[in-house]
């Protein structure tokens, strides 16, 4: 008894927003330079009416082309930007796709560790005997929480959903998870207002971070150095307990595919652990950082070349402050 990844398919909203879309609202900004250190030239922004959840039935009709729908019984839904504070978005999916009601929904709120978060809960239900078909529906939307003047954050986000088919096997093409998770980092990268605890502001105050980069308590709030440090204090240490944990040496995976945050944090962090450039998978040029969706999106790109069965290591690391990440077996084009 096992599981695998059957097939994955992504979809961005239709609003482009390219380098120099930005650089007219930014001239000051050097997207040049962005575009080479970064490795991102446009990104995708969802219609003010259009929500993470629209994205997502888009993501999983695209991927019914290709499977059979009648046979899912269990929906993972990763999101953080849930289309209302309750019910549980997992649910509206579900009704919106018309599937049966003996299907299984739950949301994670998690972000750029969700993938591999929700990969190991799905292994769970299949190796227990739960289920058999997992839908994996990641979905972000995080330019609704971007301030208009954050030009950091604007420039590195986008939006984004992914559906994935994970099924039972007979051979197990999962190896084994592990997980990590520091809240005392939580205001590292945050929204503060909008929750229990802090009601949305009607007139928030304007503050100021970084290089002429402005957010209120309503927005996404990033401090860009320390997460930077946090990623190279606890990814490449992580890395070597997965390989550990799966009893095997760094050469014997034949790509490393991390949360594509920006090109050169994946290039620093590749570095250190003396990971050659052909085995580690960088590609978020065409989209951005789309938090949860960055994995699953890179891993259906690289998919696409695959000739022969090949062992992958998926790590997914930062709100939470958290990471997770996994080993994984595909023989196909997803």
């Amino acid at each position: 008894m096992g599981a695998t990844i059957q097939a994955i398919e992504y979809v961005f909203p239709k609003n482009k927003v390219t380098n120099k879309d930005l650089a007219l609202q930014f001239p000051d900004y050097d997207f040049k330079k962005f575009d080479d250190k970064v490795g991102v030239s446009c990104r995708y922004y969802a219609d003010e009416d259009e929500t993470g959840l629209d994205l997502a039935v888009q993501a999983c009709e695209k991927l019914f082309q290709r499977i059979d729908s009648t046979t899912i019984d269990y929906i993972l839904y990763c999101t953080q930007n849930p289309d209302y504070i309750l019910p549980t978005t997992a649910c509206l999916l579900q009704d919106r796709l018309g599937l049966p009601t003996t299907v299984g929904a739950l949301d994670v709120n998690l972000g750029c560790s969700g993938y591999t978060y929700v990969l190991s809960l799905a292994k769970g239900l299949i190796n227990s005997g739960q289920a058999k078909n997992i839908l994996v529906v990641t979905a972000e939307t995080y330019s609704k929480i971007l301030n208009e003047k954050d030009c950091s954050n604007r420039a590195i986000f986008g939006d984004a959903a992914t559906a994935t088919l994970v099924s039972y096997t007979e051979e197990e093409n999962f190896g084994n998870f592990l997980f990590g998770t520091d809240g005392s980092g939580v205001e590292k990268l945050f929204v503060k207002n909008g929750g229990s605890k802090y009601k949305l502001e009607s007139n928030p105050e304007l503050k100021m971070y970084g290089s002429s980069n402005f957010y209120t308590d309503n927005d996404l709030y990033m401090n860009g150095p320390e997460i930077f440090h946090f990623t190279g204090e606890v990814v490449p240490g992580f890395v070597e307990k997965l390989l550990e944990a799966n009893q095997v040496e760094k050469d014997y995976i034949d790509q490393y595919i991390f949360h594509q945050a920006n090109a050169f944090m994946l290039n620093f962090l590749r570095k250190r652990l003396k990971i050659e450039e052909e085995r580690f998978f960088i590609d978020l040029r065409d989209g951005g950082n789309t938090v949860s969706s960055t994995i699953p999106i890179a891993l259906k790109k690289y998919s696409q070349d695959i000739t022969e069965k090949e062992t992958l290591l998926l790590v997914g690391f930062g709100v939470g402050l958290s990471w997770s990440g996994g080993l994984v077996t595909i023989n196909n084009k997803l």
